[in-house]
């Protein structure tokens, strides 16, 4: 394990739940609601798909402009709840804590927009991290490997030397395509289990031994399914 790869939204930090209150909003600004099983579709989207998912919905209009524009607004509202501090999930800080005391190598992978992960971080704590890519800087934001694969790229390293550790099925499909072995840890909605992946149900069953362990499991799983 050469490095870590961490997503950010539910993985984290709870901002979930924050996501909530902005998605929420933005229906009721358009005459909706936002039922339980439409925002479980959305966790760990893309903003692209995000927006086009409440279009198609709420039967509006896909109009560019006006979807840009949504997207601009739903960020914004995002970004004040941002501001007023984001909830760390448990274990998480505890554990970049001990990655950090061992200097393992650390980037933040998100599909959330550049302008408001950065916002996140000063949250979360941009020292952590020694590189971070969002879903707006490549060219296909998540289930789609690239944020990944560049992630990996900027550190170094080929994506089968990192550890990703994510909380929804978007996510850990990304990892897993670009070559990652996963660590899940499920936040609101269900992750499959697969041969690529292990779960547990909190970042404080882990600690880095345990992570190298995990790691060494799946990628040796991986090289005899492969042999």
């Amino acid at each position: 394990m050469r490095a870590v790869l961490f997503d950010m939204d539910g993985t984290l930090v709870d901002s979930e739940k924050l996501w909530d209150i902005s998605l929420a909003a933005l229906y009721e600004y358009h005459g909706g609601r936002l039922t339980p099983e439409v925002r479980a579709s959305m966790v760990g989207g893309s903003a692209e798909d995000t927006i086009r998912t409440v279009y198609t919905d709420l039967g509006l209009d896909p109009d560019p402009a006006a979807m840009a524009e949504s997207d601009r607004w739903l960020h914004e509202y995002t970004a004040q709840l941002f501001d007023g501090g984001l909830p760390w999930c448990a274990g998480a800080r505890e554990l970049l804590e001990a990655l950090a005391a061992e200097a393992t190598p650390m980037a933040l992978v998100t599909n959330t927009q550049r302008a408001l992960t950065k916002r996140a971080l000063n949250s979360i704590g941009e020292h952590y991290f020694s590189v971070s890519v969002c879903g707006d800087e490549v060219p296909r934001g998540k289930p789609a490997p690239d944020v990944y694969q560049r992630a990996a790229a900027l550190l170094g390293r080929d994506p089968s030397e990192c550890l990703a550790i994510e909380d929804s099925v978007t996510g850990t499909t990304a990892a897993e395509t670009a070559g990652c072995p996963v660590l899940v840890v499920p936040n609101d909605v269900a992750v499959p289990s697969g041969p690529r992946r292990r779960q547990i149900s909190s970042l404080t069953e882990v600690s880095v031994a345990q992570l190298r362990r995990t790691y060494t499991e799946l990628s040796s799983q991986l090289g005899e399914r492969t042999a």
